[in-house]
């Protein structure tokens, strides 16, 4: 599977680009991670959000996930046409879990001068101790917590709060029952779930 996007293809104001990460299963992608992405954007100044596909999560390894090129291929359809909104399916072409610390270091060597901001969702914060070389990973890049649903300030870490009630596990108990997702998720991912008639 290959790299999609290659920052070298763009022209970034400033010398010191600032590039979040957005890294995650994606199971599927929805509406709400291209909210709080858009949102992330504009409160931080970004030049670029790059979508991280995991291909196995260290932290969901009981659980599994859809096949990585469909995953691959949503988020495709998602982000196509998003100004600012890039894909790197890096973690997908290494063999076992997605580690963070991996991502992050070939980003800033192929990229030294950007300044690297890793957004995540509330519920990653309580386990970013957990993390492989954490403290590592502290150094190398800044974590934003895309707080969806606004249970506060995060500690120690700065927040982008903004009101979702979306999340991939309704999105999938939807699609298990027969509910409808229309408006939960992009319509080109809408359409790639009916059509391999993932989650049922």
């Amino acid at each position: 599977m290959r790299q999609i996007f290659s920052l070298s293809d763009f022209t970034l104001p400033h010398s010191t680009p600032r590039i979040g990460i957005f890294g995650g299963t994606f199971d599927p992608v929805h509406n709400g991670h291209l909210i709080l992405a858009r949102d992330a954007m504009e409160a931080l100044g970004l030049e670029r959000v790059i979508f991280v596909p995991a291909a196995l999560s260290p932290h969901k390894l009981g659980s599994q996930p859809a096949p990585a090129p469909l995953r691959l291929e949503m988020l495709a359809g998602a982000i196509a046409g998003e100004p600012g909104f890039d894909l790197d399916a890096s973690e997908l072409d290494r063999p076992g879990p997605s580690f963070t610390i991996d991502t992050v270091e070939a980003l800033r060597a192929r990229f030294p001068l950007a300044r690297c901001i890793y957004l995540i969702g509330r519920d990653n914060e309580a386990k970013l101790a957990e993390w492989r070389r954490y403290e590592e990973l502290r150094q190398m890049t800044e974590f934003v917590v895309l707080d969806r649903r606004e249970e506060g300030q995060a500690e120690g870490v700065r927040a982008v709060p903004r009101r979702i009630d979306i999340s991939a596990t309704e999105i999938r108990e939807r699609i298990a029952r027969g509910a409808s997702i229309r408006y939960l998720v992009p319509e080109p991912v809408r359409k790639l779930i009916e059509q391999h008639r993932l989650y049922r």
